[in-house]
Protein backbone atom coordinates (compact mmCIF):
# COMPACT_ATOMS: atom_id res chain seq x y z
CA UNK A 1 0.00 0.00 0.00
CA UNK A 2 1.69 3.55 -1.17
CA UNK A 3 0.59 6.69 0.83
CA UNK A 4 -1.31 8.29 -2.62
CA UNK A 5 -3.23 4.55 -2.58
CA UNK A 6 -4.09 5.26 1.07
CA UNK A 7 -4.99 8.36 0.69
CA UNK A 8 -7.35 7.58 -2.59
CA UNK A 9 -9.00 4.88 -0.03
CA UNK A 10 -10.18 7.31 2.59
CA UNK A 11 -10.87 10.47 0.03
CA UNK A 12 -13.59 7.84 -1.54
CA UNK A 13 -14.95 7.65 1.79
CA UNK A 14 -15.18 11.57 2.59
CA UNK A 15 -18.76 13.37 3.31
CA UNK A 16 -18.52 17.05 2.53
CA UNK A 17 -21.09 18.33 4.86
CA UNK A 18 -19.31 15.95 7.67
CA UNK A 19 -15.68 17.85 6.75
CA UNK A 20 -17.61 20.90 7.10
CA UNK A 21 -18.57 20.26 10.36
CA UNK A 22 -15.31 18.86 11.51
CA UNK A 23 -13.06 22.09 10.50
CA UNK A 24 -15.77 23.93 12.10
CA UNK A 25 -14.77 21.88 15.37
CA UNK A 26 -11.47 21.33 14.88
CA UNK A 27 -10.16 24.77 14.04
CA UNK A 28 -6.69 23.29 13.00
CA UNK A 29 -4.90 24.23 9.64
CA UNK A 30 -5.13 20.99 7.86
CA UNK A 31 -7.99 19.26 5.25
CA UNK A 32 -10.52 16.88 6.07
CA UNK A 33 -12.39 14.58 4.32
CA UNK A 34 -15.23 14.08 6.67
CA UNK A 35 -14.59 10.48 7.63
CA UNK A 36 -15.53 8.35 11.11
CA UNK A 37 -12.59 7.06 12.96
CA UNK A 38 -14.08 3.47 12.93
CA UNK A 39 -13.94 3.69 9.50
CA UNK A 40 -10.71 4.89 9.25
CA UNK A 41 -9.81 2.11 11.79
CA UNK A 42 -11.00 -0.12 9.34
CA UNK A 43 -8.65 0.79 6.54
CA UNK A 44 -5.77 0.59 8.68
CA UNK A 45 -6.71 -2.95 9.60
CA UNK A 46 -6.47 -3.95 6.51
CA UNK A 47 -3.48 -2.06 5.87
CA UNK A 48 -1.54 -3.82 8.20
CA UNK A 49 -1.88 -7.43 7.38
CA UNK A 50 1.20 -8.53 6.37
CA UNK A 51 2.82 -5.17 6.41
CA UNK A 52 6.16 -5.44 7.84
CA UNK A 53 7.15 -2.83 10.69
CA UNK A 54 9.14 -1.13 7.96
CA UNK A 55 5.86 -0.80 4.99
CA UNK A 56 3.99 0.40 7.66
CA UNK A 57 6.31 3.47 8.79
CA UNK A 58 6.57 4.26 5.11
CA UNK A 59 2.97 4.93 5.14
CA UNK A 60 2.66 6.56 8.61
CA UNK A 61 5.29 8.90 7.15
CA UNK A 62 3.45 9.36 4.00
CA UNK A 63 0.11 9.74 5.42
CA UNK A 64 0.89 12.37 7.97
CA UNK A 65 2.65 14.42 5.64
CA UNK A 66 -0.19 14.93 3.67
CA UNK A 67 -1.76 17.14 6.57
CA UNK A 68 -5.28 15.42 5.55
CA UNK A 69 -7.02 15.15 9.35
CA UNK A 70 -8.11 11.39 8.90
CA UNK A 71 -4.74 10.48 7.38
CA UNK A 72 -2.67 11.63 10.14
CA UNK A 73 -5.35 9.56 12.72
CA UNK A 74 -4.53 6.31 10.02
CA UNK A 75 -0.62 7.17 10.24
CA UNK A 76 -0.88 6.99 14.50
CA UNK A 77 -2.84 4.01 14.37
CA UNK A 78 -0.48 1.94 12.26
CA UNK A 79 1.93 2.29 14.64
CA UNK A 80 -0.39 1.48 17.66
CA UNK A 81 1.41 -1.66 18.64
CA UNK A 82 2.74 -3.18 22.05
CA UNK A 83 5.27 -5.18 20.35
CA UNK A 84 7.45 -3.73 17.38
CA UNK A 85 11.08 -5.36 16.48
CA UNK A 86 13.08 -3.13 15.70
CA UNK A 87 11.02 0.11 16.76
CA UNK A 88 13.45 2.69 16.32
CA UNK A 89 12.64 4.06 13.45
CA UNK A 90 8.81 4.09 14.88
CA UNK A 91 9.73 6.07 17.41
CA UNK A 92 12.02 8.48 15.50
CA UNK A 93 8.86 9.24 13.34
CA UNK A 94 6.52 9.76 16.26
CA UNK A 95 8.60 12.09 17.71
CA UNK A 96 9.32 13.99 14.65
CA UNK A 97 5.63 14.77 14.77
CA UNK A 98 5.12 15.99 18.16
CA UNK A 99 6.80 19.40 16.97
CA UNK A 100 3.98 19.73 14.21
CA UNK A 101 0.91 18.67 16.30
CA UNK A 102 -1.62 21.71 16.12
CA UNK A 103 -4.92 19.91 18.25
CA UNK A 104 -5.50 16.89 20.96
CA UNK A 105 -7.26 15.03 18.38
CA UNK A 106 -4.25 14.06 16.08
CA UNK A 107 -2.18 14.61 19.18
CA UNK A 108 -3.83 12.13 21.21
CA UNK A 109 -3.30 9.44 18.61
CA UNK A 110 0.01 9.91 18.10
CA UNK A 111 0.79 10.08 21.55
CA UNK A 112 -1.11 6.92 21.79
CA UNK A 113 1.13 5.12 19.66
CA UNK A 114 4.18 6.80 21.13
CA UNK A 115 3.03 5.25 24.71
CA UNK A 116 4.13 2.29 23.53
CA UNK A 117 7.29 2.68 22.08
CA UNK A 118 8.21 4.08 25.53
CA UNK A 119 6.91 1.23 27.87
CA UNK A 120 9.00 -0.77 25.25
CA UNK A 121 11.96 1.40 25.88
CA UNK A 122 11.85 3.61 29.32
CA UNK A 123 15.45 5.02 28.35
CA UNK A 124 13.16 7.65 25.52
CA UNK A 125 11.88 9.26 28.64
CA UNK A 126 15.44 11.21 28.54
CA UNK A 127 14.02 12.47 24.85
CA UNK A 128 10.08 13.21 26.25
CA UNK A 129 11.85 15.36 29.46
CA UNK A 130 13.40 17.90 27.00
CA UNK A 131 9.89 18.60 25.94
CA UNK A 132 8.88 19.87 29.13
CA UNK A 133 10.18 23.12 28.45
CA UNK A 134 8.76 23.62 24.94
CA UNK A 135 7.18 26.89 24.36
CA UNK A 136 4.92 24.65 21.79
CA UNK A 137 1.70 23.84 23.92
CA UNK A 138 1.06 20.63 22.37
CA UNK A 139 5.02 19.31 22.59
CA UNK A 140 4.76 20.28 26.41
CA UNK A 141 1.40 18.74 26.74
CA UNK A 142 2.48 15.47 25.28
CA UNK A 143 4.76 14.56 27.96
CA UNK A 144 2.25 13.85 29.88
CA UNK A 145 -0.60 12.42 27.65
CA UNK A 146 2.19 9.97 26.33
CA UNK A 147 3.55 9.12 29.69
CA UNK A 148 -0.10 7.95 31.17
CA UNK A 149 0.81 4.23 31.01
CA UNK A 150 3.03 5.04 34.30
CA UNK A 151 -0.37 5.79 36.19
CA UNK A 152 -1.67 2.22 35.46
CA UNK A 153 0.76 0.15 36.40
CA UNK A 154 -0.90 -1.37 40.25
CA UNK A 155 2.18 -3.12 41.10
CA UNK A 156 4.89 -1.15 39.86
CA UNK A 157 8.39 -2.09 40.05
CA UNK A 158 11.05 0.53 41.73
CA UNK A 159 12.20 1.45 37.85
CA UNK A 160 8.35 2.43 37.50
CA UNK A 161 7.99 3.82 40.99
CA UNK A 162 11.26 6.01 39.84
CA UNK A 163 9.62 6.86 36.46
CA UNK A 164 6.59 7.54 37.99
CA UNK A 165 8.32 10.09 40.01
CA UNK A 166 9.96 11.79 37.34
CA UNK A 167 7.08 12.44 35.34
CA UNK A 168 5.00 13.93 38.47
CA UNK A 169 8.10 16.54 38.57
CA UNK A 170 7.04 17.58 35.82
CA UNK A 171 3.36 17.81 35.90
CA UNK A 172 4.64 19.74 39.17
CA UNK A 173 6.38 22.26 37.02
CA UNK A 174 3.12 22.72 34.49
CA UNK A 175 0.97 24.06 37.63
CA UNK A 176 1.63 27.28 37.55
CA UNK A 177 1.35 27.10 33.88
CA UNK A 178 -2.12 29.02 32.84
CA UNK A 179 -2.95 27.58 29.78
CA UNK A 180 -6.05 25.09 29.96
CA UNK A 181 -5.01 22.17 27.97
CA UNK A 182 -1.41 21.89 30.08
CA UNK A 183 -3.77 22.37 33.66
CA UNK A 184 -6.06 19.75 31.53
CA UNK A 185 -3.07 17.25 31.55
CA UNK A 186 -1.57 17.29 34.73
CA UNK A 187 -5.22 16.20 36.62
CA UNK A 188 -5.45 13.78 33.92
CA UNK A 189 -2.46 12.11 34.65
CA UNK A 190 -3.39 12.50 38.27
CA UNK A 191 -6.93 11.56 38.10
CA UNK A 192 -5.52 8.29 36.36
CA UNK A 193 -2.75 7.89 38.98
CA UNK A 194 -5.28 8.38 41.71
CA UNK A 195 -6.80 5.22 40.66
CA UNK A 196 -4.08 2.51 41.82
CA UNK A 197 -2.58 5.29 43.84
CA UNK A 198 -4.86 7.76 46.13
CA UNK A 199 -1.90 8.78 48.65
CA UNK A 200 0.88 9.61 45.98
CA UNK A 201 -1.78 12.00 44.38
CA UNK A 202 -3.31 13.42 47.56
CA UNK A 203 0.04 14.10 48.40
CA UNK A 204 1.15 16.18 45.06
CA UNK A 205 -2.00 17.87 45.52
CA UNK A 206 -1.29 19.31 49.15
CA UNK A 207 2.26 20.21 47.79
CA UNK A 208 1.05 21.70 44.55
CA UNK A 209 -3.16 22.23 44.18
CA UNK A 210 -2.64 25.42 45.53
CA UNK A 211 -0.99 26.53 42.26
CA UNK A 212 -3.53 24.69 40.16
CA UNK A 213 -6.53 25.97 38.27
CA UNK A 214 -9.22 25.64 40.50
CA UNK A 215 -11.15 23.10 37.59
CA UNK A 216 -8.01 21.00 37.19
CA UNK A 217 -7.62 20.70 41.09
CA UNK A 218 -10.99 19.42 41.47
CA UNK A 219 -10.76 17.17 38.17
CA UNK A 220 -7.57 15.50 39.93
CA UNK A 221 -9.09 14.91 43.10
CA UNK A 222 -12.98 14.23 42.04
CA UNK A 223 -12.58 10.34 42.52
CA UNK A 224 -10.22 9.98 45.09
CA UNK A 225 -11.35 8.21 47.72
CA UNK A 226 -11.30 9.34 51.42
CA UNK A 227 -7.50 9.83 52.51
CA UNK A 228 -6.43 7.05 53.99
Amino acid sequence: MTPDAALDELAALGDTYKAGEMAAYHKVDCLFFGISNPDVYECVARWREDASVEDRVALAQGLWNSNVHEARIAAAKLLVQARMRPDDAAWALIASWVPTFEGWAVADHACSAGSRRLIADPARLDEVETWTTSDHLWTKRAALVMTLPWTKQKHPKPDEVDARERILGWAAGYVTDPQWFIQKAVSWWLRDLGRRDPDRVWAFLDAHGDSMKPFARKDASRKLPPRS
